[in-house]
């Protein structure tokens, strides 16, 4: 019988379990400290952050924080990270799913761009293409062999095509530590 997944937006009474989610996935309470300070960083609101359970347990977590646009355009934009699923729970779609909908969330809101610093080989396949590529560079450098792990999505029709600049995240997430190897 396969699991039935649930997601749903969080509460602040799912604090707890955002963060357990998060060292148990990461094996480090680095992640689980972001999310603390992300959802409490006013310059990351709008925040869109998801919870998912199977069999009522809690299992994964995606978050969404704001970014802004250096030189500013008028668009809307949003950094996914981190998602985590725990590990007895990965290689299972739960990721994808959180993902899938964290999307639906942000189209459904506003959202024009969604980008992520995250492994090349797993984001093109919920749609995310390079972002330099694209025109958009992250708020610190990375290194050459690392440059398409950073990455966008449009989530709107969009039309940008020229735009040459800089993205630039919460005041938490805006640290070079992150964006290093």
């Amino acid at each position: 019988m396969k699991d039935v997944l649930k997601i749903r937006v969080t509460v602040s009474e799912d604090l707890a379990d955002i963060l357990t989610i998060e060292e148990k996935a990461f094996n480090s309470s680095e992640e689980a400290e972001l999310v603390r300070q992300l959802l409490e960083d006013p310059t990351a609101e709008p925040i869109f952050s998801l919870l998912a359970f199977i069999e009522d347990k809690p299992v994964g977590h995606i978050m969404f924080s704001k970014v802004i646009f250096y030189p500013a355009i008028d668009v809307g934009g949003s950094i996914l990270g981190p998602l985590a699923v725990i590990p007895e729970y990965q290689k299972r779609g739960v990721g994808g799913q959180l993902i899938g909908r964290g999307l639906e969330m942000l189209r459904a809101n506003g959202v024009d761009w969604v980008f992520v610093l995250g492994h090349e080989s797993y984001y093109p396949r919920f749609g995310f293409k390079p972002a330099i590529n694209q025109g958009f560079e992250p708020p610190y450098p990375i290194q050459e062999e690392f440059s398409n792990a950073w990455m966008a999505q449009a989530l709107t029709p969009t039309c940008i095509a020229t735009y040459q600049g800089k993205i630039i995240p919460a005041k938490t997430f805006n640290d070079p530590k992150y964006w290093s190897d």
